[in-house]
């Protein structure tokens, strides 16, 4: 399904409910570090089928697999994209020129990714703050993307789950250019037991969850985290 672009209003804070979809999403997670890997037993955890990927290979990726249970399966990078309705990018930035970008255009594709100069080379548009990092892989790979999970540390996620209405549950911001894309990515959100918020679109919110930033890392209810970014836009 094709999505229409749309700017994020610069003083929206929430991400509405999304349709449900008629079948069960599948899940595509390339990169099967800490942070993919804790993605991958939350979305199994609730019920979607999952497949996993990683640059060594899907043979390396058995006890992964093994662990996660039935509704997961271990497939190259190339085929974890065919698979994914919604495909999680898990990998250092440095690589991401490596993405199958032919099977990821147009999908949503959830970017959890941070630029790090000293891991991944330093890149002088990013240096210079003329774009951001998910905007170079939106532009890589054609996709609707949605930047999400970056500024949460693995360990938080891992551990992090809550049931709605929890007092201690964490926000996760939210950044993208596509609204149909980011409700999709909201809702997951939801489903593994973190609450969304609104960051705005890939240029101007996706600088508000960056490394460097107030939020990232840090740990935030959805109030303190809507509040900080409203009090950013005034």
């Amino acid at each position: 399904m094709r999505h229409v672009l749309a700017r994020v209003p610069a003083e929206r804070s929430d991400l509405r409910e999304p349709a449900r979809e008629g079948h069960a999403m599948r899940i595509g997670i390339i990169g099967a570090g800490h942070m993919g890997s804790a993605l991958a037993q939350h979305f199994t955890r609730v019920g979607y089928e999952v497949a996993v990927s990683n640059s060594r290979g899907p043979d390396t990726l058995r006890d992964l697999v093994a662990e996660l249970g039935p509704r997961a399966r271990a497939l190259t990078a190339e085929e974890t994209a065919r698979f994914g309705d919604v495909v999680v990018v898990s990998i250092p930035f440095g690589r991401y020129h490596e993405l199958p970008s032919d099977s990821l255009s147009r999908k949503i594709v959830i970017d959890t990714c941070n630029y790090f100069p000293e891991r991944d080379g330093h890149d002088p548009d990013l240096d210079r703050d003329r774009i951001t990092s998910s905007q170079k892989i939106r532009a890589h790979t054609g996709s609707n993307l949605v930047k999400a999970f970056n500024a949460v540390y693995w360990e938080n996620l891992r551990a992090g789950s809550r049931p709605k209405g929890a007092p201690d549950r964490l926000a996760i911001p939210v950044s993208g250019s596509d609204e149909d894309a980011k409700a999709v990515v909201a809702g997951l959100i939801r489903d593994i037991g973190f609450d969304p918020v609104d960051a705005g679109n890939l240029g101007q919110g996706g600088r508000r969850h960056q490394p460097g930033t107030r939020v990232f890392g840090a740990k935030m209810t959805a109030e303190e985290m809507s509040g900080l970014f409203h009090a950013v836009r005034r």
